[in-house]
């Protein structure tokens, strides 16, 4: 066989095993995206069944969150609780970020069986933090979202008064215990009864289906399965052919 004619036999391989690779790569870009829809169709529900927790009708805290117990699936519902705001215990402010002068009001509420609440009142501008506005005195009964322990805010250096973030380790430093487990952002309505706008709050990720999530990972195992699949298949063509061509005899 001269060379030329050999060289058809190299060129066709290696065409076919262009081909293998190009076509597994065409699939495997099909199944990473059928992977990110159903990861997105998860994250969807998981914060459709947030919104549709917090929008449950109101349970009483004591339920939710007994002081000193973790609750168990309190965090992001609205709950109903009454006490007073306690006068010796400090407020602190946490600023919004992004916007300059205004801050989250934090106060401690003391209930009826002694337990303190951490309770973010709502958002007030304040041209001097010395002088945050004072929370209403007399038995008080509060609605607002149950949320957990905020996390540390990485080289926030806050003033006096002041926190980064409302974690409940930094304010039991300050407040009597018992502390319930949770701090509660009060709704529009009880906000604006004290003179402040309602807080934003993050509801905690719900759980989605979790069959959407494993499905996720189940398109993109297959891909990258279907890509080392391609490349073992044209490894094989190439011996196949190259093991064909040699046992042909030379003309």
């Amino acid at each position: 066989m001269t060379g030329a004619a050999r060289g058809v036999p190299v060129l066709v391989t290696r065409l076919k095993q262009v081909g293998v690779v190009l076509l597994a790569l065409v699939i495997a870009g099909a199944m990473v995206r059928l992977g990110w829809w159903q990861l997105d169709v998860y994250r969807q529900q998981a914060e459709g069944f947030a919104l549709q927790r917090a929008a449950e009708p109101a349970r009483p805290l004591g339920e939710v969150a007994p002081p000193g117990e973790l609750p168990e699936d309190g965090y992001g519902r609205t709950v109903t609780f009454a006490g007073e705001f306690s006068a010796s215990q400090p407020q602190f402010l946490i600023p919004v970020p992004g916007e300059p002068g205004r801050y989250r009001v934090l106060s401690a509420l003391v209930q009826d069986d002694g337990s303190t609440v951490p309770v973010v009142r709502g958002v007030a501008a304040l041209p001097d933090v010395a002088d945050p506005p004072a929370p209403p005195s007399g038995p008080q009964r509060l609605s607002g979202i149950l949320l957990a322990s905020e996390a540390r805010v990485e080289g926030a250096e806050p003033e006096p008064g002041e926190l980064a973030s409302v974690r409940l380790s930094e304010v039991a430093q300050s407040w009597d215990p018992p502390l319930v487990n949770g701090f509660v952002t009060l709704d529009a309505e009880h906000a604006a009864a004290q003179g402040l706008e309602q807080a934003a709050v993050t509801l905690p990720e719900g759980e989605g289906e979790l069959r959407n999530g494993g499905y996720a990972l189940q398109w993109w195992v297959f891909a990258g399965f279907g890509l080392v699949l391609a490349v073992l298949i044209a490894r094989d063509i190439g011996r196949k052919d190259g093991a064909r061509d040699q046992a042909e005899p030379a003309g």
